[in-house]
């Protein structure tokens, strides 16, 4: 048995400060980590910087967690290049971003059975900016009717750009005239027609690794107020299928850290957003779930390390299109043998057998940070950072309220 094994999480981030501070106190205050060999893990953070990089210059971290690549092209060529060369472990795979923008996930889950509302992709609107888009057009786009395809999908229906963006867009449309006025107002945004689905509940999954937190979502609400403090607010069917549905899309395009949003109408779950590079854990918008998030992006960053977990580059899709072509199998069929693959893939029971053994203290330490003053200051500087001075006051105490539930809830879980 070697020595002890030393290993550095890199962090490409963007404008985010609460989550990356709250990650790197729990990683610095955890120790030494055995193995089911006996061996010693030791973890450390770096946040990484954006500079030239020779292609055949050695990475020094081991592991990535990216919350800037999905639109900045530099480090995500960077990603490609260590985990095609270095073997460095990325939580989601640079080379199935173009499935994040959306229409090629809908086509997969589509494909899959799932109930993914009727969708129709319409011409831009306006004119491509490129020398060969007028010869093109003129010879080869077809004229179009929106109004009967808007017809032939039924009001009310969505309108929305085909690679998403955080409600960039989105408009709802109730009639012709309203669809109109949101096509001209498109642009240069290639738009989806999406069906509405008459619904229950507004579902949000945030997925790390092996394991995800099915919320109950308002997005009407402003941001702080989005996610609600509900629990078995689904029918157990329901709730079981959210869990499997945003599983079974992140193992089929090998996507760790994502979020899923899904309308639940009595026992049927419809996804209609499930493909987000950069899923939200803010501290202001995630708050009584925000401990939850981070304990559990340690975890599985620490299993993948410690295990030696291969990061998954290749997609299987084929063995996911055998069921779906599998006439003689319904819909529950299907997607207990889509699960099987995806549990599979993120060796769920594997994990959870290593956090027992190995990461025992977890939840305690978590608890117990959430209970100190550094967590505390971390609300304060988020706070002071995010909105304006007369508020301050308001959005500690709100934090604070919704942490210190989590609190009591976490503290009767853990003691029972």
């Amino acid at each position: 048995m070697d020595g002890e094994v030393r290993h550095l999480v890199g962090l490409l981030l963007g404008t985010e400060d609460d989550w990356p501070r709250a990650f790197e106190h729990l990683v610095a205050g955890l120790g030494p980590v055995t193995d089911r060999t006996g061996r010693r893990h030791t973890f450390a953070t770096e946040r990484l910087t954006i500079e030239p990089f020779s292609l055949r210059s050695k990475p020094r971290t081991d592991l990535v967690i990216d919350r800037l690549a999905y639109w900045y092209y530099h480090p995500r060529e960077w990603l490609k290049k260590v985990a095609l060369m270095d073997d460095v472990y990325l939580l989601n795979s640079p080379f199935t971003f173009q499935a994040m923008e959306k229409h090629a996930a809908y086509c997969a889950m589509m494909r899959l059975g799932l109930k993914v509302p009727e969708t129709v992709l319409v011409p831009y609107k306006n004119p491509v900016d490129h020398d060969k888009y007028a010869y093109t057009a003129q010879r080869y786009n077809q004229s179009f009717d929106l109004d009967a395809i808007a017809g032939g999908i039924g009001y009310p229906l969505f309108m929305k750009p085909y690679d998403g963006g955080g409600w960039r867009g989105v408009s709802k449309v109730n009639d012709a005239d309203e669809l109109h006025r949101a096509y001209n107002s498109s642009g240069e945004m290639l738009m989806h027609l999406q069906a509405s689905v008459d619904y229950d509940v507004f579902a949000r999954a945030l997925s790390i690794g092996a394991e995800t937190m099915v919320m109950r979502f308002d997005p009407a609400a402003p941001m702080h107020a989005r996610y609600r403090v509900e629990h078995d607010f689904l029918q157990a069917g329901a709730g079981s299928e959210a869990v499997a549905i945003s599983r079974i899309v992140n193992a089929f395009f090998r996507w760790e850290f994502n979020s899923c949003e899904m309308l639940v109408r009595g026992g049927d779950v419809f996804p209609i957003d499930y493909a987000n590079a950069c899923p939200d854990i803010s501290i202001t918008s995630l708050h009584y779930y925000f401990p939850w998030a981070i304990k559990t992006l340690l975890k599985w960053t620490v299993y993948c390390l410690a295990t030696g977990r291969q990061p998954g580059l290749d997609t299987d899709t084929r063995s996911y299109f055998e069921i779906s072509d599998d006439g003689d199998l319904d819909y529950g069929q299907k997607l207990a043998g889509y699960l099987r693959l995806a549990d599979a893939h993120f060796a769920v029971d594997d994990y959870r057998e290593f956090c027992a053994a190995h990461l025992a203290d977890i939840d305690q330490r978590v608890l117990d940070w959430v209970l100190g003053p550094q967590f505390d200051q971390l609300i304060v500087d988020t706070v002071t950072a995010t909105y304006p001075e007369h508020e301050h006051e308001r959005f500690i105490a709100h934090l604070r309220g919704l942490t210190g539930l989590w609190v009591t809830h976490e503290t009767t879980r853990t003691s029972g």
